[in-house]
Order: C-alpha cells, then sequence, then structure tokens
C-alpha cells in the first residue's frame, strides 16, 4: 500500500494521531518516506521535524511513545492517520491532545500572538538542552554535562544551589537573578539526563495549583 505514495510529488504528508480507547484526535505532525517506514518497521509513531530537519520519534525524550494499533492512508495516498496507545501526554504543554483551543466557544488561542512571555524562553531552553543532548559532533557547554555523566552533573547543581543561597543571604539582586538563572539551567540539564521533560514538572505544577484553588474554594 505505501508504494503508492507519490513521495517525489509530497515529500511530506500530514499524519494525524488518534487515540485508540477514547477516539480524542491527539495532534497533527508530518512524515516522510524515511519517517513512515520507521513507524511501521518500530510499531511506533515517527514524524519528520521541519524545524529540526530530523526524523523524530514521538516520546524520544519524554517517554510519551505513541504504540500504534492501526495505520490508515487516504484516498488520495497524501495524508496519514495512525490510531495508537498513547502513553502520557501527546502535547508539548501538558496537555492530553494538542487540539484545546475552542474556537466556537471564542476561547483565546495561546498561539493566535507573537508575544513571547518569559515561561517561552524556559520551553526553547528546554529544547536545546534537549537537542544537545542527542546530538554528535557537538562542543558544547551543555553537551560536555551531558558526556561527563551524573555526578558531574549534579556537583554543578549543588554548587548552582549554594551559590544561589549565597545571593540571597548578601541580599544582591543583581547575583540573585544571575545565580537563579545559573541553578535553573544545570536543574534542567540533570531532568534532561533522566529524560524528564519541563513539560511534566508544568503539569505537576498545574495538578498542584488546581488542587490549592479547590481547597481555598472550600476555605481549607
Amino acid at each position: 500500500m505505501i508504494e503508492t505514495i507519490d513521495w517525489n510529488k509530497n515529500p511530506l504528508i500530514p499524519a494525524i494521531t488518534q487515540d485508540f480507547t477514547t477516539k480524542q484526535i491527539l495532534m497533527c505532525a508530518y512524515m516522510n518516506e524515511e519517517a513512515l517506514k520507521l513507524s511501521i518497521d518500530t510499531g511506533y509513531m515517527h514524524y519528520y521535524s521541519r524545524s529540526k530537519k530530523r526524523i523524530w520519534k514521538k516520546g524520544e525524550s519524554s517517554n510519551h511513545t505513541q504504540q500504534i494499533q492501526k495505520l490508515y492512508l487516504d484516498c488520495d495516498k497524501d495524508a496519514i492517520v495512525g490510531i495508537v496507545h498513547q502513553k502520557g501526554n501527546a502535547c508539548h504543554t501538558g496537555e492530553i491532545s494538542c487540539f484545546f483551543n475552542d474556537i466556537l466557544e471564542n476561547k483565546e488561542l495561546k498561539t493566535s500572538t507573537n508575544k513571547k512571555s518569559p515561561y517561552d524562553v524556559l520551553d526553547e531552553l528546554d529544547n536545546i538542552i534537549k537537542d544537545r543532548k542527542h546530538s554528535s559532533g557537538d562542543t558544547s557547554y551543555t553537551k560536555l554535562l551531558f558526556d561527563k555523566g551524573d555526578n558531574h552533573i549534579l556537583k554543578k547543581v549543588s554548587e548552582e544551589c549554594g551559590e544561589f543561597i549565597c545571593a540571597i543571604k548578601d541580599n544582591d539582586e543583581k547575583e540573585i537573578i544571575y545565580e537563579a538563572s545559573d541553578l535553573i539551567y544545570h536543574i534542567m540539564v540533570a531532568m534532561q539526563s533522566k529524560d524528564v521533560s519541563l513539560d511534566r514538572v508544568k503539569g505537576e505544577l498545574k495538578k498542584r495549583f488546581s488542587k490549592s484553588g479547590i481547597e481555598e474554594k472550600n476555605g481549607r
């Protein structure tokens, strides 16, 4: 069947992913010929990243994999639907599905503005750290940390934590900001060394704040 796809005409084709159990549409990405063959051979969804110009396996860093149950090719043979068992969340924001902006309810789309919040900086940094971890021939400081292993990474976290504490005790605002930035960066490296993404921490914080809100509402 896949031999009928004209990859010369359509080097990339959209791939829509649906949850096998809930039937919820999870995400839409793109596949090239190699990504589709890898998906079939491994039984897990692989896509082609247009921004990073490479094949990526869904869940390669977050472990939120998509185990294929069925694959469908549309009548024009230029689109794929994958029916999967989704492990964890499909969306990098921590949502189960990427499709959570309700247009008909007139809710503001989170992607409707070009303004970037400070939180976007952390998302970008998390992606950079993730890329450096898996890159070959990289001579960056981040890659060096990964290459030196857990003990070196944890030593740096401990050092930066101590420097941050000193900045707080010295009441030095400039140093507090500088050392907090260093500490957050090294914590994120440590997390990525164990394939724990920033999105998973955001999800945990979201649950805690939601629970806190309920407790406050109930007067606790």
